[in-house]
């Protein structure tokens, strides 16, 4: 007898420093993150909103199981990186959901970065304290 296989959808999502890898498996929509579950890893139910986000517009939340790794960044940027991921592997399991992921802004990396120190002040802007005398 034929063993069936899994198919599987990979997606990479970026947001300011975090990078996460992100793998759907079909199944009944549990989301994993480094080896943990959503609840475990994310503690504020609004980050757990926006991973969710792709998968509730496309109404597949049900369809697929989420497994990730998720790197570098804090909580807020994590949350982003992980939802672009899902919404890049949503996009590839099946290209009808590109429109409703493109319109809700799934798909577009966010490009806002840190900015980076300059010299003679003490941060990006911040310059040292102005004394006349």
């Amino acid at each position: 007898m034929a063993k069936k296989e899994n198919v599987v959808f990979y997606g990479t999502g970026r947001r300011k420093s975090s990078v996460s890898r992100v793998r759907l498996v079909e199944g009944n929509g549990k989301i994993t993150i480094n080896g943990k579950d959503i609840n475990e890893f994310f503690g504020l139910e609004t980050l757990k909103v926006i991973v969710r986000q792709p998968l509730t517009v496309t109404n597949t939340t049900s369809k697929y199981d989420v497994i990730c790794t998720v790197k570098g960044g804090g909580f807020t940027g994590q949350a982003g990186a992980i939802r672009h991921g899902i919404a890049r592997a949503l996009n590839e399991a099946n290209q009808e959901y590109r429109p409703v992921l493109k319109s809700n802004g799934f798909l577009t990396r966010d490009p806002r970065m840190k900015e980076r120190k300059k010299y003679g002040l003490k941060k990006a802007r911040k310059a040292p304290q102005f004394s006349k005398r």
